[in-house]
Protein backbone atom coordinates (compact mmCIF):
# COMPACT_ATOMS: atom_id res chain seq x y z
CA UNK A 1 0.00 0.00 0.00
CA UNK A 2 1.37 3.41 -0.90
CA UNK A 3 1.61 5.83 2.02
CA UNK A 4 -0.28 3.51 4.31
CA UNK A 5 -0.84 4.85 7.80
CA UNK A 6 1.97 3.55 10.00
CA UNK A 7 1.85 5.80 13.06
CA UNK A 8 -1.45 5.22 14.84
CA UNK A 9 -2.53 6.60 18.17
CA UNK A 10 -3.44 3.92 20.76
CA UNK A 11 -6.70 5.76 21.44
CA UNK A 12 -7.84 4.91 17.91
CA UNK A 13 -8.08 1.24 18.82
CA UNK A 14 -10.54 2.07 21.59
CA UNK A 15 -12.67 4.16 19.25
CA UNK A 16 -12.53 1.60 16.47
CA UNK A 17 -13.68 -1.13 18.82
CA UNK A 18 -16.99 0.68 19.08
CA UNK A 19 -17.46 1.15 15.34
CA UNK A 20 -18.16 -1.25 12.52
CA UNK A 21 -15.60 -1.43 9.72
CA UNK A 22 -16.10 -2.56 6.16
CA UNK A 23 -14.08 -5.52 4.94
CA UNK A 24 -14.98 -8.03 2.28
CA UNK A 25 -15.60 -11.47 3.72
CA UNK A 26 -13.65 -14.26 2.00
CA UNK A 27 -18.99 6.70 -16.98
CA UNK A 28 -20.34 9.26 -18.49
CA UNK A 29 -18.65 11.06 -21.40
CA UNK A 30 -15.97 13.60 -20.56
CA UNK A 31 -17.45 17.00 -19.74
CA UNK A 32 -15.75 20.36 -19.78
CA UNK A 33 -16.38 23.85 -18.45
CA UNK A 34 -19.35 25.44 -20.27
CA UNK A 35 -18.89 28.56 -22.35
CA UNK A 36 -21.26 31.52 -22.19
CA UNK A 37 -24.51 30.92 -24.10
CA UNK A 38 -24.42 31.87 -27.77
CA UNK A 39 -28.10 32.82 -27.85
CA UNK A 40 -28.24 36.52 -26.82
CA UNK A 41 -31.58 36.10 -25.04
CA UNK A 42 -30.34 33.14 -23.01
CA UNK A 43 -27.10 34.95 -22.20
CA UNK A 44 -29.08 37.98 -21.01
CA UNK A 45 -31.38 35.82 -18.88
CA UNK A 46 -28.36 34.14 -17.28
CA UNK A 47 -26.78 37.52 -16.55
CA UNK A 48 -30.00 38.63 -14.88
CA UNK A 49 -30.06 35.56 -12.63
CA UNK A 50 -26.36 36.02 -11.81
CA UNK A 51 -27.11 39.64 -10.97
CA UNK A 52 -29.94 38.68 -8.63
CA UNK A 53 -27.75 36.06 -6.94
CA UNK A 54 -24.99 38.65 -6.52
CA UNK A 55 -27.26 40.80 -4.34
CA UNK A 56 -27.20 38.08 -1.67
CA UNK A 57 -24.61 37.25 0.96
CA UNK A 58 -21.50 35.94 -0.73
CA UNK A 59 -19.96 32.58 0.06
CA UNK A 60 -17.47 34.09 2.50
CA UNK A 61 -20.14 35.70 4.68
CA UNK A 62 -21.63 32.97 6.80
CA UNK A 63 -24.05 32.54 9.66
CA UNK A 64 -23.76 29.01 11.09
CA UNK A 65 -27.37 27.92 10.79
CA UNK A 66 -29.46 25.57 8.67
CA UNK A 67 -32.71 27.37 9.49
CA UNK A 68 -33.02 29.31 6.22
CA UNK A 69 -32.16 26.48 3.84
CA UNK A 70 -34.32 24.08 5.88
CA UNK A 71 -37.23 26.50 5.52
CA UNK A 72 -36.66 26.62 1.77
CA UNK A 73 -36.64 22.83 1.56
CA UNK A 74 -39.88 22.75 3.52
CA UNK A 75 -41.78 25.07 1.17
CA UNK A 76 -40.35 23.22 -1.85
CA UNK A 77 -41.68 19.92 -0.54
CA UNK A 78 -38.37 18.45 0.65
CA UNK A 79 -36.85 17.72 -2.79
CA UNK A 80 -33.61 16.51 -1.20
CA UNK A 81 -35.49 13.46 0.17
CA UNK A 82 -36.44 12.27 -3.34
CA UNK A 83 -33.14 10.46 -3.98
CA UNK A 84 -30.24 8.91 -2.04
CA UNK A 85 -27.10 11.02 -1.66
CA UNK A 86 -23.35 10.69 -1.31
CA UNK A 87 -22.09 13.64 0.74
CA UNK A 88 -18.44 14.79 0.51
CA UNK A 89 -16.47 16.97 2.92
CA UNK A 90 -12.78 17.55 3.70
CA UNK A 91 -10.19 20.21 2.90
CA UNK A 92 -8.85 19.27 -0.54
CA UNK A 93 -9.84 16.90 -3.34
CA UNK A 94 -13.61 17.15 -2.94
CA UNK A 95 -14.47 18.25 -6.48
CA UNK A 96 -12.18 15.79 -8.24
CA UNK A 97 -13.49 12.97 -6.06
CA UNK A 98 -17.08 14.02 -6.72
CA UNK A 99 -16.41 13.87 -10.46
CA UNK A 100 -14.92 10.38 -10.11
CA UNK A 101 -17.89 9.17 -8.06
CA UNK A 102 -20.24 10.65 -10.64
CA UNK A 103 -18.38 8.92 -13.47
CA UNK A 104 -18.51 5.54 -11.71
CA UNK A 105 -22.21 5.80 -10.94
CA UNK A 106 -22.95 6.89 -14.49
CA UNK A 107 -20.98 3.97 -15.90
CA UNK A 108 -23.24 1.67 -13.89
CA UNK A 109 -26.23 3.28 -15.64
CA UNK A 110 -27.49 5.42 -12.78
CA UNK A 111 -28.80 8.90 -13.46
CA UNK A 112 -26.67 11.30 -11.42
CA UNK A 113 -26.85 14.82 -10.08
CA UNK A 114 -23.64 16.50 -8.91
CA UNK A 115 -23.38 19.70 -6.86
CA UNK A 116 -19.89 21.17 -6.43
CA UNK A 117 -18.30 24.52 -5.66
CA UNK A 118 -16.77 26.90 -6.43
CA UNK A 119 -17.07 27.09 -10.20
CA UNK A 120 -14.10 27.57 -12.53
CA UNK A 121 -15.74 29.76 -15.19
CA UNK A 122 -19.53 29.55 -15.17
CA UNK A 123 -21.92 29.31 -12.24
CA UNK A 124 -23.84 26.66 -14.19
CA UNK A 125 -20.93 24.24 -13.59
CA UNK A 126 -22.03 23.82 -10.01
CA UNK A 127 -25.12 21.80 -10.93
CA UNK A 128 -24.58 18.80 -13.20
CA UNK A 129 -26.91 16.13 -14.51
CA UNK A 130 -25.62 12.90 -16.04
CA UNK A 131 -22.05 14.11 -15.95
CA UNK A 132 -22.53 17.47 -17.68
CA UNK A 133 -23.30 20.96 -16.33
CA UNK A 134 -26.93 21.97 -16.71
CA UNK A 135 -27.57 24.23 -19.67
CA UNK A 136 -27.91 27.96 -19.12
CA UNK A 137 -31.58 27.63 -20.08
CA UNK A 138 -32.19 24.98 -17.44
CA UNK A 139 -30.26 26.95 -14.82
CA UNK A 140 -32.40 30.02 -15.45
CA UNK A 141 -35.59 27.96 -15.52
CA UNK A 142 -34.75 26.29 -12.20
CA UNK A 143 -34.08 29.65 -10.58
CA UNK A 144 -37.31 31.16 -11.89
CA UNK A 145 -39.29 28.11 -10.74
CA UNK A 146 -38.20 28.43 -7.12
CA UNK A 147 -37.88 32.25 -6.97
CA UNK A 148 -41.37 32.75 -5.44
CA UNK A 149 -40.48 30.29 -2.67
CA UNK A 150 -37.16 32.03 -2.09
CA UNK A 151 -39.01 35.32 -1.63
CA UNK A 152 -41.42 33.64 0.78
CA UNK A 153 -38.56 32.35 2.95
CA UNK A 154 -36.70 35.68 2.75
CA UNK A 155 -39.77 37.42 4.17
CA UNK A 156 -39.95 35.03 7.13
CA UNK A 157 -36.27 35.00 8.14
CA UNK A 158 -34.08 37.51 9.95
CA UNK A 159 -31.59 37.32 7.07
CA UNK A 160 -32.26 36.61 3.40
CA UNK A 161 -31.10 33.34 1.94
CA UNK A 162 -27.44 33.54 0.91
CA UNK A 163 -25.99 33.01 -2.57
CA UNK A 164 -24.88 29.50 -1.62
CA UNK A 165 -28.17 28.61 0.07
CA UNK A 166 -30.14 29.59 -3.03
CA UNK A 167 -27.82 27.57 -5.29
CA UNK A 168 -28.16 24.59 -2.97
CA UNK A 169 -31.93 24.84 -3.17
CA UNK A 170 -31.71 25.06 -6.96
CA UNK A 171 -29.51 21.95 -7.13
CA UNK A 172 -31.77 19.86 -4.92
CA UNK A 173 -34.86 20.99 -6.84
CA UNK A 174 -33.21 20.26 -10.20
CA UNK A 175 -32.19 16.79 -9.04
CA UNK A 176 -35.73 15.98 -7.92
CA UNK A 177 -37.19 17.34 -11.13
CA UNK A 178 -34.83 15.35 -13.39
CA UNK A 179 -35.25 12.93 -11.52
CA UNK A 180 -31.86 11.50 -10.54
CA UNK A 181 -31.12 8.09 -9.08
CA UNK A 182 -28.41 9.48 -6.79
CA UNK A 183 -26.98 12.89 -5.90
CA UNK A 184 -23.27 13.52 -5.34
CA UNK A 185 -22.99 16.59 -3.12
CA UNK A 186 -19.88 18.51 -2.08
CA UNK A 187 -20.11 20.71 1.01
CA UNK A 188 -19.33 24.38 0.58
CA UNK A 189 -17.50 24.78 3.89
CA UNK A 190 -17.32 22.67 7.04
CA UNK A 191 -20.20 20.27 7.35
CA UNK A 192 -22.46 20.61 10.39
CA UNK A 193 -24.01 23.93 9.38
CA UNK A 194 -23.16 23.89 5.68
CA UNK A 195 -26.26 24.54 3.57
CA UNK A 196 -25.89 21.17 1.85
CA UNK A 197 -26.33 19.37 5.18
CA UNK A 198 -30.11 19.16 4.92
CA UNK A 199 -29.58 15.87 3.08
CA UNK A 200 -29.12 12.51 4.78
CA UNK A 201 -26.23 11.04 2.85
CA UNK A 202 -26.25 7.26 3.02
CA UNK A 203 -22.53 7.51 2.25
CA UNK A 204 -20.46 10.23 3.94
CA UNK A 205 -17.04 10.84 2.38
CA UNK A 206 -14.37 12.69 4.36
CA UNK A 207 -11.40 13.79 2.27
CA UNK A 208 -8.07 14.66 3.97
CA UNK A 209 -8.47 17.38 6.58
CA UNK A 210 -5.90 20.17 6.78
CA UNK A 211 -5.82 23.78 7.96
CA UNK A 212 -8.03 26.05 5.85
CA UNK A 213 -10.78 28.54 6.73
CA UNK A 214 -9.28 28.53 10.24
CA UNK A 215 -11.14 31.72 11.15
CA UNK A 216 -14.44 29.84 10.75
CA UNK A 217 -13.76 26.14 11.27
CA UNK A 218 -11.02 26.00 13.91
CA UNK A 219 -7.26 26.18 14.22
CA UNK A 220 -6.40 22.47 14.54
CA UNK A 221 -7.30 19.43 12.43
CA UNK A 222 -9.36 18.11 15.35
CA UNK A 223 -11.42 21.29 15.60
CA UNK A 224 -11.98 21.36 11.85
CA UNK A 225 -12.89 17.65 11.88
CA UNK A 226 -15.55 18.37 14.49
CA UNK A 227 -17.36 20.61 11.99
CA UNK A 228 -16.83 18.28 9.05
CA UNK A 229 -18.03 15.25 11.03
CA UNK A 230 -21.47 16.86 11.00
CA UNK A 231 -22.29 15.17 7.69
CA UNK A 232 -22.11 11.71 9.31
CA UNK A 233 -25.71 10.62 9.78
CA UNK A 234 -27.19 7.64 11.68
CA UNK A 235 -26.54 4.29 10.00
CA UNK A 236 -24.50 5.90 7.20
CA UNK A 237 -21.31 4.46 5.75
CA UNK A 238 -18.28 6.69 6.30
CA UNK A 239 -15.51 6.55 3.69
CA UNK A 240 -12.50 8.13 5.36
CA UNK A 241 -9.41 9.25 3.47
CA UNK A 242 -6.10 9.24 5.33
CA UNK A 243 -6.30 11.79 8.14
CA UNK A 244 -4.15 13.39 10.82
CA UNK A 245 -4.53 11.24 13.93
CA UNK A 246 -6.39 13.88 15.95
CA UNK A 247 -8.86 14.41 13.08
CA UNK A 248 -9.34 10.65 12.72
CA UNK A 249 -10.18 10.38 16.42
CA UNK A 250 -12.92 12.97 16.08
CA UNK A 251 -14.38 11.33 12.98
CA UNK A 252 -14.38 7.86 14.49
CA UNK A 253 -16.04 9.06 17.68
CA UNK A 254 -18.77 10.67 15.60
CA UNK A 255 -19.19 7.42 13.66
CA UNK A 256 -19.62 5.50 16.93
CA UNK A 257 -22.25 8.00 18.12
CA UNK A 258 -24.14 7.71 14.83
CA UNK A 259 -23.80 3.90 14.68
CA UNK A 260 -22.19 4.40 11.29
CA UNK A 261 -20.05 1.91 9.39
CA UNK A 262 -16.48 3.03 8.70
CA UNK A 263 -14.03 2.24 5.90
CA UNK A 264 -10.57 3.79 6.23
CA UNK A 265 -8.00 4.43 3.53
CA UNK A 266 -4.87 2.41 4.23
CA UNK A 267 -6.86 -0.25 6.07
CA UNK A 268 -10.10 -1.26 4.38
CA UNK A 269 -9.19 0.24 1.00
CA UNK A 270 -6.40 2.18 -0.68
CA UNK A 271 -3.83 2.55 -3.44
CA UNK A 272 -1.82 -0.63 -4.03
CA UNK A 273 0.42 0.65 -6.82
CA UNK A 274 0.70 3.51 -9.29
CA UNK A 275 2.97 4.52 -12.13
CA UNK A 276 3.13 7.53 -14.39
CA UNK A 277 1.49 7.04 -17.79
CA UNK A 278 1.00 9.28 -20.81
CA UNK A 279 -1.63 11.85 -19.88
CA UNK A 280 -2.10 10.54 -16.35
CA UNK A 281 -1.27 7.39 -14.41
CA UNK A 282 -1.93 3.66 -14.19
CA UNK A 283 -3.15 2.55 -10.77
CA UNK A 284 -4.08 -0.60 -8.92
CA UNK A 285 -6.70 0.06 -6.26
CA UNK A 286 -7.85 -2.10 -3.39
CA UNK A 287 -11.52 -1.56 -2.78
CA UNK A 288 -13.96 -2.95 -0.26
CA UNK A 289 -14.64 -5.85 -2.61
CA UNK A 290 -11.09 -6.71 -3.62
CA UNK A 291 -8.39 -5.52 -6.00
CA UNK A 292 -8.92 -3.49 -9.18
CA UNK A 293 -5.75 -3.73 -11.31
CA UNK A 294 -4.61 -1.71 -14.33
CA UNK A 295 -6.97 1.24 -13.98
CA UNK A 296 -6.00 4.21 -16.17
CA UNK A 297 -6.64 7.60 -14.57
CA UNK A 298 -6.18 10.63 -16.86
CA UNK A 299 -5.23 12.91 -13.96
CA UNK A 300 -1.80 13.64 -12.56
CA UNK A 301 -0.38 13.16 -9.08
CA UNK A 302 -0.41 10.79 -6.14
CA UNK A 303 -3.22 12.82 -4.59
CA UNK A 304 -5.49 11.98 -7.53
CA UNK A 305 -4.73 8.27 -7.13
CA UNK A 306 -5.81 8.54 -3.50
CA UNK A 307 -8.91 10.47 -4.57
CA UNK A 308 -9.69 7.60 -6.95
CA UNK A 309 -9.39 5.05 -4.13
CA UNK A 310 -11.81 7.05 -2.02
CA UNK A 311 -14.25 7.45 -4.92
CA UNK A 312 -14.20 3.73 -5.66
CA UNK A 313 -14.82 2.84 -2.02
CA UNK A 314 -17.70 5.33 -1.84
CA UNK A 315 -19.41 3.80 -4.87
CA UNK A 316 -18.79 0.29 -3.58
CA UNK A 317 -20.40 1.30 -0.28
CA UNK A 318 -23.34 2.82 -2.12
CA UNK A 319 -23.89 -0.51 -3.89
CA UNK A 320 -23.46 -2.48 -0.64
CA UNK A 321 -20.08 -4.02 -1.44
CA UNK A 322 -18.41 -5.14 1.78
CA UNK A 323 -21.73 -5.26 3.61
CA UNK A 324 -24.60 -6.91 1.72
CA UNK A 325 -22.35 -8.36 -1.01
CA UNK A 326 -18.76 -9.56 -1.15
CA UNK A 327 -17.97 -9.50 -4.86
CA UNK A 328 -16.28 -6.42 -6.35
CA UNK A 329 -17.75 -4.13 -8.96
CA UNK A 330 -17.29 -5.08 -12.60
CA UNK A 331 -13.66 -4.25 -13.40
CA UNK A 332 -14.26 -3.31 -17.04
CA UNK A 333 -16.96 -0.82 -16.04
CA UNK A 334 -14.69 0.65 -13.37
CA UNK A 335 -11.85 1.03 -15.88
CA UNK A 336 -14.14 2.67 -18.43
CA UNK A 337 -15.44 5.14 -15.86
CA UNK A 338 -12.06 6.24 -14.55
CA UNK A 339 -10.64 6.58 -18.06
CA UNK A 340 -13.37 9.16 -18.83
CA UNK A 341 -12.81 11.36 -15.75
CA UNK A 342 -11.96 15.03 -16.27
CA UNK A 343 -11.29 17.66 -13.61
CA UNK A 344 -10.84 21.12 -15.16
CA UNK A 345 -8.35 23.36 -13.41
CA UNK A 346 -6.60 20.48 -11.67
CA UNK A 347 -3.13 20.19 -13.28
CA UNK A 348 -4.88 20.85 -16.59
CA UNK A 349 -2.75 21.50 -19.67
CA UNK A 350 -4.23 24.38 -21.68
CA UNK A 351 -1.35 25.27 -24.00
CA UNK A 352 1.82 23.79 -25.51
CA UNK A 353 5.12 25.42 -26.57
CA UNK A 354 5.58 26.40 -23.86
CA UNK A 355 3.34 24.15 -21.81
CA UNK A 356 0.93 26.06 -19.56
CA UNK A 357 -0.70 24.13 -16.71
CA UNK A 358 -3.54 25.33 -14.49
CA UNK A 359 -4.07 24.15 -10.92
CA UNK A 360 -6.59 25.53 -8.44
CA UNK A 361 -4.43 24.93 -5.34
CA UNK A 362 -5.31 27.67 -2.86
CA UNK A 363 -3.91 26.42 0.46
CA UNK A 364 -0.56 24.89 1.54
CA UNK A 365 -1.78 21.28 1.44
CA UNK A 366 -3.12 21.68 -2.09
CA UNK A 367 0.06 23.47 -3.15
CA UNK A 368 2.26 20.67 -1.79
CA UNK A 369 0.22 18.10 -3.73
CA UNK A 370 0.41 20.14 -6.94
CA UNK A 371 4.14 20.80 -6.56
CA UNK A 372 4.90 17.12 -6.14
CA UNK A 373 2.64 16.08 -8.98
CA UNK A 374 3.92 18.56 -11.54
CA UNK A 375 7.50 17.43 -10.96
CA UNK A 376 6.50 13.80 -11.40
CA UNK A 377 4.25 14.21 -14.42
CA UNK A 378 5.93 16.93 -16.50
CA UNK A 379 9.64 17.03 -15.58
CA UNK A 380 10.05 20.63 -16.69
CA UNK A 381 13.62 21.86 -16.97
CA UNK A 382 12.43 25.21 -15.61
CA UNK A 383 9.04 26.14 -14.18
CA UNK A 384 7.62 29.64 -13.99
CA UNK A 385 4.78 30.26 -11.55
CA UNK A 386 1.88 32.66 -11.97
CA UNK A 387 0.21 33.17 -8.61
CA UNK A 388 -2.93 35.13 -7.80
CA UNK A 389 -4.35 34.36 -4.35
CA UNK A 390 -7.19 35.38 -2.07
CA UNK A 391 -6.40 37.63 0.85
CA UNK A 392 -8.07 35.35 3.39
CA UNK A 393 -5.79 32.38 2.66
CA UNK A 394 -2.44 31.23 4.08
CA UNK A 395 -0.57 32.80 1.18
CA UNK A 396 2.87 32.45 2.75
CA UNK A 397 2.35 28.72 3.27
CA UNK A 398 1.16 28.36 -0.32
CA UNK A 399 4.21 30.18 -1.70
CA UNK A 400 6.58 28.20 0.52
CA UNK A 401 5.14 24.97 -0.88
CA UNK A 402 5.87 26.10 -4.43
CA UNK A 403 9.28 27.68 -3.74
CA UNK A 404 11.31 24.49 -4.42
CA UNK A 405 9.74 23.99 -7.87
CA UNK A 406 9.39 27.56 -9.19
CA UNK A 407 12.50 29.03 -10.84
CA UNK A 408 10.69 32.38 -10.88
CA UNK A 409 7.24 33.57 -9.91
CA UNK A 410 5.02 36.24 -11.44
CA UNK A 411 2.57 37.52 -8.84
CA UNK A 412 -0.74 38.99 -9.95
CA UNK A 413 -4.34 39.33 -8.86
CA UNK A 414 -7.69 38.19 -10.21
CA UNK A 415 -10.85 40.25 -10.54
CA UNK A 416 -12.46 39.05 -7.29
CA UNK A 417 -12.97 41.49 -4.44
CA UNK A 418 -11.29 38.83 -2.27
CA UNK A 419 -8.07 38.93 -4.29
CA UNK A 420 -4.90 39.88 -2.45
CA UNK A 421 -3.37 43.07 -3.87
CA UNK A 422 -0.51 42.17 -6.20
CA UNK A 423 1.95 44.43 -4.38
CA UNK A 424 1.05 42.91 -1.02
CA UNK A 425 1.44 39.43 -2.49
CA UNK A 426 4.79 40.47 -3.97
CA UNK A 427 6.03 41.54 -0.55
CA UNK A 428 5.41 38.05 0.81
CA UNK A 429 6.82 36.42 -2.33
CA UNK A 430 10.07 38.38 -2.04
CA UNK A 431 10.50 37.11 1.51
CA UNK A 432 9.99 33.53 0.32
CA UNK A 433 11.75 33.55 -3.08
CA UNK A 434 14.13 36.49 -2.93
CA UNK A 435 13.79 39.68 -4.93
CA UNK A 436 15.54 38.35 -8.06
CA UNK A 437 12.96 35.59 -8.54
CA UNK A 438 9.81 37.72 -8.23
CA UNK A 439 8.07 39.77 -10.91
CA UNK A 440 4.89 41.80 -10.30
CA UNK A 441 2.16 42.13 -12.94
CA UNK A 442 -1.12 43.33 -11.38
CA UNK A 443 -3.15 42.43 -14.50
CA UNK A 444 -3.56 38.70 -15.11
CA UNK A 445 -3.19 38.97 -18.93
CA UNK A 446 0.15 40.73 -18.42
CA UNK A 447 1.22 38.13 -15.87
CA UNK A 448 0.48 35.28 -18.28
CA UNK A 449 2.38 37.01 -21.07
CA UNK A 450 5.35 37.69 -18.78
CA UNK A 451 5.49 34.08 -17.57
CA UNK A 452 5.26 32.66 -21.09
CA UNK A 453 8.04 35.03 -22.20
CA UNK A 454 10.24 33.87 -19.31
CA UNK A 455 9.57 30.24 -20.21
CA UNK A 456 10.43 30.91 -23.86
CA UNK A 457 13.74 32.56 -22.99
CA UNK A 458 15.43 29.18 -22.72
CA UNK A 459 14.54 28.24 -26.28
CA UNK A 460 11.98 26.07 -27.99
CA UNK A 461 13.31 22.67 -26.95
CA UNK A 462 14.41 23.21 -23.36
CA UNK A 463 11.21 22.01 -21.70
CA UNK A 464 10.32 25.09 -19.65
CA UNK A 465 6.73 25.44 -18.47
CA UNK A 466 4.26 27.71 -16.68
CA UNK A 467 1.99 26.84 -13.75
CA UNK A 468 -0.93 29.17 -13.02
CA UNK A 469 -2.25 28.71 -9.50
CA UNK A 470 -3.30 30.24 -6.17
CA UNK A 471 -7.07 30.44 -6.58
CA UNK A 472 -9.93 28.83 -8.45
CA UNK A 473 -10.84 32.31 -9.71
CA UNK A 474 -7.33 32.95 -11.02
CA UNK A 475 -7.39 29.60 -12.81
CA UNK A 476 -10.83 30.24 -14.28
CA UNK A 477 -9.88 33.66 -15.62
CA UNK A 478 -6.60 32.31 -17.02
CA UNK A 479 -8.51 29.49 -18.66
CA UNK A 480 -10.68 31.99 -20.52
CA UNK A 481 -7.71 34.15 -21.51
CA UNK A 482 -5.94 31.10 -22.90
CA UNK A 483 -8.90 30.16 -25.07
CA UNK A 484 -10.57 27.38 -23.06
CA UNK A 485 -14.33 27.84 -22.80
Amino acid sequence: MIEAETHRDPDLAVIEAGSRTLRTQGGPPESDVPARPEDPEVAQALREVEGELATRWGETKLEPSLSRVAALMDVLGEPQRAYPSIHITGTNGKTSTARMIEALLGAFELRTGRYTSPHVQSVTERISLDGAPVSAERFVETYRDIAPYIEMVDAQQEHRLSFFEVLTGMAYAAFADAPVDVAVVEVGMGGSWDATNVIDGSVAVVMPIDLDHTDRLGTTPAEIATEKAGIIKPDATVIMAQQPVDAAQVLLRKAVEADATVAREGLEFGVVARQVAVGGQQVTLRGLGGEYPEVYLPLHGAHQAHNAAVALAAVEAFFGVGAQRAEPLDIDTVRKAFAAVASPGRLEVVRRSPTVVLDAAHNPAGARAAAGAIGEAFQFSRLIGVVGASGDKNVRGLLEAFEPVFAEVVVTQNSSHRAMDADELAGIAVEVFGEDRVQVEPRLPDALEAAITLAEEEGEFTGAGVLVTGSVITVGEARLLLGKG
